[in-house]
């Protein structure tokens, strides 16, 4: 299977997340200031991941990705994951309710990918930190190298 994993990291753990979902799929992880389009041909599974800043993905992944005509990844079946913080452990109820209903960035990711034509190979996913900087809650990367391996397994579906 020729993957690709594209990831964004402002304090480093989304990079984390991103290497052990690309160890688990015998690939490579790059950071968006690395991708470019051209490498997207020829690719049966692109996943990225983006840590969510203000209910979105990072400046860098959002531009990357809408800058790619419109069935770019036609035939590529695509996954997102994002790093976010726990909603339980938001102290304040105003920020909670804003969290809440404004989303994380791994469910816009695929909403672009898929416009895009990619062909949703796993639901999206999001990895827990501690706290804005991290670090990543423990377990993470092993549920991001499962969420890994049952994308892998799906491949046929």
């Amino acid at each position: 299977m020729n993957a690709l994993v594209i990831y964004d990291s402002v304090f480093g753990n989304t990079e984390k997340i991103a290497q052990a979902i690309a160890a688990a799929l015998d690939t490579s992880a790059i950071p968006v200031s690395q991708a470019d389009g051209g490498q997207l041909h020829g690719l049966d599974l692109l996943v990225v991941g983006s840590p969510t800043r203000g209910f979105r993905p990072t400046e860098s992944i959002s531009k990357l990705l809408n800058g790619l005509p419109k069935n770019h990844l036609a035939g590529v079946r695509v996954a997102a994951f994002d790093t976010r913080i726990m909603l339980e452990t938001i102290d304040s109820k105003a920020l909670r309710f804003l969290v809440d209903k404004g989303g994380y960035a791994a469910k816009t990711i695929v909403k672009t990918l898929e416009k895009k034509g990619g062909q949703l190979a796993a639901s999206p996913d999001g990895f827990f930190v501690t706290s804005e900087q991290g670090p990543l809650k423990d377990g993470e990367l092993e549920r991001a190298a499962d969420w890994a391996k049952l994308i892998h397994s799906n491949r046929a579906a």
